[in-house]
C-alpha cells in the first residue's frame, strides 16, 4: 500500500524540468498521471476536478506540465504528439524511480490531444500501465498503435461533441484489450453542461479504482 504524499515536484525528463503536483492518499494502490490537452497545463480546472474525485476513491494523482512555458508558446509544439508521448513515458519512469510511488499500479488520464499521448505511451511495453481513461480525446491521433494497447481503456465523450464522438467510436473498434465507451448525453467537448464533468469524474473514478486495485 502506498504512503501519503502531497508535494510540489519537478519531473525531470531528458534534462527538461517539468513542474507538477503529486498527491497520493494514505493506502493508495494506484497512481494516475494526467496528460492534458493543447494549451492547457497542470492548472487545468477540469483535470484538477477529476483528480480530486480520484483521490476521494483512494487513487493518487500526478498533474504536471508536458511542456515548459517556452515550449508551450509554440503552436506546433503543442500538437507534437511524439514529444508529448516521450514526456509522458519519461514521467512514468520518474514515478517508478521514486521510493514513495515505485510500488503503485499506474494509469493515464488524457484529455483532447493528451489522450493521444496517453494511448501512445500505454502502447509502449516499458510503461506497463494498467488503465487509461480518455476525456473528449483526440484518440484518432493514436490510431496506428491502438491494437498495441493492452491496458484497460475507457473512452468518455460528449454526445454533442462532433466529430470527436465519431473519432472515438472508430478508434474504440481498433482497441484490442479490455475497453468501454461512455457517451455523456447532451455534453459538448469541454463538458461544461450542468453535471457533465461530474459524470466524467464518476466514470473515471470507478474505472481507476477498480483497475488499479487488482493484484
Amino acid at each position: 500500500m502506498g504512503t501519503p504524499t502531497n508535494a510540489t515536484v519537478t519531473v525531470t525528463v531528458d534534462d527538461v524540468a517539468l513542474e507538477g503536483e503529486l498527491i497520493v492518499p494514505d493506502g493508495a494502490t494506484g497512481l494516475v498521471l494526467f496528460a492534458h490537452g493543447s494549451g492547457s497545463s497542470r492548472h487545468s480546472p477540469r483535470n484538477n476536478f477529476v483528480a480530486e474525485r480520484l483521490r476521494t476513491r483512494g487513487v493518487g494523482t500526478l498533474l504536471f506540465d508536458l511542456l515548459t512555458e517556452t515550449e508551450d508558446q509554440t503552436y506546433d509544439t503543442r500538437f507534437d504528439i511524439g514529444l508529448l508521448t516521450d514526456r509522458l513515458v519519461g514521467a512514468t519512469h520518474w514515478v517508478r524511480d521514486r521510493e514513495d510511488t515505485a510500488d503503485l499500479q499506474l494509469g493515464y488520464f488524457g484529455s483532447s490531444t493528451g489522450s493521444a499521448a496517453a494511448l501512445r505511451a500505454a502502447a509502449r511495453p516499458e510503461t506497463d500501465v494498467e488503465a487509461v481513461v480518455s476525456r473528449g480525446g483526440r484518440v484518432d491521433l493514436a490510431e496506428p498503435v491502438l491494437d498495441d494497447v493492452t491496458a484497460a481503456t475507457l473512452f468518455i465523450v460528449g454526445g454533442n461533441d462532433h466529430p470527436v464522438l465519431e473519432w472515438n467510436e472508430e478508434a474504440f473498434d481498433l482497441l484490442a484489450g479490455e475497453k468501454s465507451l461512455e457517451i455523456v448525453d447532451g455534453a459538448s467537448h469541454l463538458f461544461e453542461e450542468p453535471g457533465a464533468l461530474e459524470t466524467v469524474a464518476d466514470h473515471a473514478g470507478e474505472w481507476f479504482a477498480e483497475k488499479l486495485s487488482q493484484q
